[in-house]
């Protein structure tokens, strides 16, 4: 692939240099489209060096081009970088300059942007399947990350560089990476100006982790961890050729190696979610009345405490209990016991020793007759049997089990001869090469037995034959960074590398710890958010601007972000008047400083019209005790039954039939049906809530995208077990209930739960009001994420986007942080505007009617917001916060939320990522705050707004990216 650069003789730039000239049309809808179609004057790649400035790429090829590259000396935001290096960008119509639509290089196709007015019309957002997604990587990072946040909040690091890439990727940005690696485009130094002739034709491989000369004698465990990872179906799970589903011992093996490698919390993090989702399916194979498994109960048992989780709460189970509750007293007992002593079901004295692992490392003293029970399978050379052996059978030893059993035994302090005759036995087994051969007779070593081996020879203190083995399993690694079974059979395999990543760390199943809350930024001291400074932080005058928001562009109101502060206040009812002030500026059809009205931003009453957006207006409306019949100068409820699709016409905003017309997200469609149902209109909301729990998939969870990318995604399922939770019958109830436990088990240890931004305030918010659905059943995990959300919050009362990342209070989080930390469902968030008195109160679980809900079911001092109830009212409140001062870092100044596009289709005006679409900001969970999903469509763009010479410079960017600071609906 060709690398080119940007180079012009523009050097010194001042503040003068950023006022640029822009290009606005006017619609006939009254909608503007602002850009930036000059080209600007680029920095000479020279000034960029590997320790000052940044590089931006841009990939052309798509349309036959390179990938051309420029420089800002001096970059502010990433926004300015593409500027500053010779780019140019235009919006949408819809979105304003919050979004990235085009982008053009005069270095290429005479500067005319791509794609041209004939591919994308650039009305709306961009399909999630052709947009400019956005990657960054850090001075000496050499794969791409996908930005957390958007170009008009990234602030490069110096030797930073970034790319920009034509096309499409899926939630969390695991596919779509740019065809080049980042060291072929960054800068090497002053004397380095342009990339060499070898890293221009590296241009055309994906980037790798895997080694791509032979690996060192050590061996490399992270590039082996990142092939394994690469395996994950879904990003999840393993399976198997034999058979059909999920492999659960495998996929726990894969959890182990990871955990050891420490280098893929991301994926490790999917795995132990979908272990702990799954629990019951693998402990309890013969059905919930069933005895549980004992070779599940160790597995998941050692799953949690290697990663800091509970294996006396994993997957709502006690596995240790499961395991000392079920030893076997006879042979024959169940039909599942050799002896007496086996664990129940054990079918090898490798699970056996996993067992008793997994009790010593959980404080357990594993049962006498458990220990014993070793005796009996140690053959004469001192070895283990390869099978779960009475007296009298024959034994022939095997390498792994006894490797595992020395593990075993020496952890419980056994003084026991097996012990020591075992050990002597795996160093007397050991080949000339340091490997060690599966069975006897084998014509040669065996990536498996030789790692367990290598374990074992560690526990016991042999260093030469520990370091002969690892020598031996290095030399077997292979350039994708996995590792075949044997020398007859090279092809990576993942039973081979999950046990040489143990092997290669000097781990084994008795001592790899990897806790993923220590991943992360610890939460600061809270135990509930103080609701009032919260809310104080989004009615600030730099904030609320004449009852709306801007973010970013200070001429474009963010309507989407309005609506979700006017939530925040209904919930926690602490500043009635500024919630006023909100619901009026819509429901008056105010304008902002572009004549714009919330119906320019739904498309009410035109073909662009959006479900998602309508039906965010027409909640605002009956949260607040007025008319969504007539709202804003609209019927939106018969506004919305129009918007429900017959059929499907992707090209025209239709997925499928009761898909809402232009609402691509599960966000958009959960709020549109809770509109509909709290209207009361059942006939129309019909066919959505069908086609809602058809997203659902067979985890429980439902993705952020649709139609569906394959994912699972935090926010999305929140909001549709909110919706679905209005709905009555035991279908929709066995829905919900599945989509919470799905829910529940994403909570990460620090309390949070996974965004596209990482850990997300904006997820653990919605996450908090999902599960208040069934408060007694999950009262234990609310209150630690409420814990989990005050410690996001900062001095000044505003929020965090995400543990990780650019701190600061942004606008979005705090919206959501503050609404979900009430624990008040937006199916029954109430505060009628018309009286003024009542405090919001969570009514509970609805009475699954399609009736609008119940008034609150009490009042209360506007200052002191109520705790989350009980869906039916019988439960205690939760843990959730009244009001508490929370131990803030200082007055940061928060980041404006960048125009980038979110896994859940979220933009930052809130609007789904769909072609056409003029909705989505109305229910898109932006992967990376408020109301944004784990993955979510997210507009990021707290872009300049320059003036110059009879033009403001309006510059949208657009970037599919779960970690938009909060967008969503």
């Amino acid at each position: 692939m060709r690398v080119s650069s940007t180079r012009t003789g523009h050097r010194g730039r001042g503040p003068a240099s950023l006022l640029l000239a822009t290009a606005i049309a006017i619609t006939a809808g009254g909608a503007v489209m602002i850009g930036h179609p000059d080209r600007a004057a680029a920095d000479p790649i020279e000034e960029c060096t590997a320790t000052t400035g940044a590089v931006v790429a841009v990939d052309f090829t798509h349309w036959g081009g390179s990938v051309v590259r420029g420089c800002d000396a001096h970059p502010t935001t990433s926004m300015n970088l593409l500027h500053n290096a010779g780019f140019t960008t235009t919006g949408t119509e819809h979105d304003g300059p919050a979004f990235i639509c085009r982008l053009g290089s005069g270095t290429f196709g005479n500067g005319v942007q791509y794609p041209t007015p004939a591919e994308e019309p650039c009305v709306n957002t961009p399909q999630a399947t052709a947009y400019w997604s956005y990657w960054t990587a850090e001075p000496g990072q050499d794969t791409w990350s996908y930005s957390q946040f958007g170009a008009g909040t990234q602030k490069p690091k110096p030797g930073e560089v970034e790319a920009w890439v034509y096309g499409g990727t899926d939630v969390g940005g695991s596919s779509g990476v740019p065809a080049f690696t980042p060291d072929s485009v960054r800068a090497k130094n002053a004397a380095s100006p342009s990339p060499s002739d070898a890293a221009s034709a590296s241009a055309s491989a994906s980037a790798s982790t895997s080694p791509t000369v032979a690996p060192p004698a050590t061996g490399d465990p992270a590039a082996a961890a990142a092939w394994l990872a690469g395996q994950l179906v879904h990003g999840d799970h393993m399976e198997n050729w034999a058979f059909e589903g999920p492999d659960y011992p495998r996929t726990s093996l894969t959890a182990l190696a990871l955990a050891a490698a420490g280098t893929q919390d991301p994926a490790l993090r999917k795995v132990v979610a979908f272990l702990e989702a799954h629990t019951d399916a693998f402990l309890l194979p013969d059905g919930p009345n069933g005895r549980p498994g004992s070779r599940a109960a160790a597995l998941l048992a050692l799953v949690a405490e290697s990663t800091g989780g509970n294996p006396r709460a994993f997957g709502g189970h006690d596995l240790l209990a499961a395991l000392t509750d079920h030893v076997c007293t006879a042979a024959g007992e169940d039909g599942k016991c050799t002896a007496a002593g086996d664990f129940l079901g054990a079918a090898s004295p490798w699970v056996q020793a996993l067992g008793v692992i997994a009790l010593l490392r959980g404080d357990v003293t594993p049962p006498a007759a458990t220990l014993a029970r070793f005796d009996a399978l140690r053959c004469a050379d001192g070895g283990i049997a390869g099978a779960m052996i009475v007296p009298g059978e024959n034994c022939e030893s095997d390498p792994s089990n006894t490797a595992l059993t020395v593990l075993a035994l020496r952890k419980a302090g056994s003084a026991d001869p097996t012990a020591q005759k075992a050990a002597d036995r795996l160093a007397a087994s050991q080949q000339a090469d340091g490997s060690y051969l599966p069975y006897a007779g084998a014509p040669g070593g065996d990536t498996a037995s030789t790692a367990g081996a290598a374990q074992g020879l560690k526990a016991t203190g042999r260093t030469a034959e520990q370091a002969a083995a690892k020598s031996w399993l290095a030399a077997r690694q292979n350039k994708d960074g996995g590792f075949g079974p044997d020398e007859g059979t090279t092809d990576s395999d993942p039973a081979a590398t999950e046990q040489a990543i143990l092997a290669l760390t000097g781990t084994d199943p008795a001592s790899v710890t990897h806790d993923l809350g220590s991943a992360t930024q610890p939460p600061k001291p809270g135990k509930a958010p103080d609701l009032a400074k919260g809310s104080a932080y989004l009615t600030a005058p730099a904030n609320l601007i004449d009852g709306h928001y801007y973010e970013a562009f200070p001429t474009f109101a963010d309507f989407g972000l309005t609506i979700d502060g006017a939530y925040a206040l209904a919930a926690t009812g602490t500043d009635d008047a500024a919630l006023r002030k909100i619901v009026d500026f819509l429901d008056q059809q105010g304008k902002d400083a572009n004549d714009r009205t919330v119906n320019d931003w739904t498309g009410v009453g035109t073909e662009f019209a959006g479900g998602g957006s309508i039906g965010k207006e027409a909640l605002l409306a009956e949260v607040v005790g007025r008319d969504p019949r007539a709202f804003g100068g609209h019927d939106l409820i018969a506004a919305l039954a129009r918007a429900v699709c017959a059929h499907a016409d992707v090209d025209n905003g239709c997925a499928a039939p009761g898909n809402y017309l232009w609402a691509t997200s599960v966000f958009s469609q959960s709020l549109g049906v809770m509109a509909q149902v709290r209207a009361g209109d059942a006939e129309h909301a019909a066919a959505p809530i069908t086609y809602l729990k058809s997203l659902q998939t067979a985890n429980g969870s439902w993705p952020s995208l649709i139609p569906a990318a394959g994912d699972s995604d935090v926010d999305s399922t929140a909001m549709a077990v909110m919706a679905l939770a209005l709905v009555p019958g035991d279908e929709a109830a066995q829905a919900v209930d599945k989509g919470l436990a799905w829910l529940a088990a994403q909570q990460q240890p620090d309390g949070g739960f996974p965004g596209a931004a990482g850990d997300s305030t904006n997820s653990a918010a919605l996450a908090v009001q999902g599960m208040t659905l069934r408060q007694s059943t999950y009262a234990g995990r609310i209150a630690k994420a409420v814990e989990f959300l005050a410690g996001q919050q900062n001095a000044d009362g505003g929020f965090d986007v995400a543990t990780a990342g650019q701190q600061g209070s942004d606008v979005r989080a705090s919206t959501q942080a503050l609404g979900g930390a009430t624990g008040i469902s937006f199916g029954n968030l109430h505060r009628d505007l018309g009286t003024g008195t009542g405090t919001p109160t969570p009514t509970g679980s609805p009475t699954a009617s399609s009736s609008a809900p119940d008034s609150p079911t009490g009042s209360a001092s506007p200052s002191t917001p109520a705790s989350p109830v009980s869906p039916s009212g019988s439960d205690s409140a939760s843990p959730a916060p009244a009001t508490s001062t929370t131990a803030g870092r200082g007055t940061d100044t928060a980041p404006a939320s960048s125009g980038t596009r979110t896994a859940n289709g979220s933009d930052s005006t809130g609007t789904t990522g769909s072609t056409g679409s003029a909705d989505d900001s109305a229910g898109e969970p932006a992967g990376g705050l408020a109301w944004t999903g784990t993955d979510v469509l997210g507009l990021v763009v707290p872009a300049l707004l320059l003036t110059a010479a009879g033009g403001g410079v309006l510059v949208a960017t657009r970037r599919r990216t779960a970690a938009a600071p909060g967008r969503h609906r």
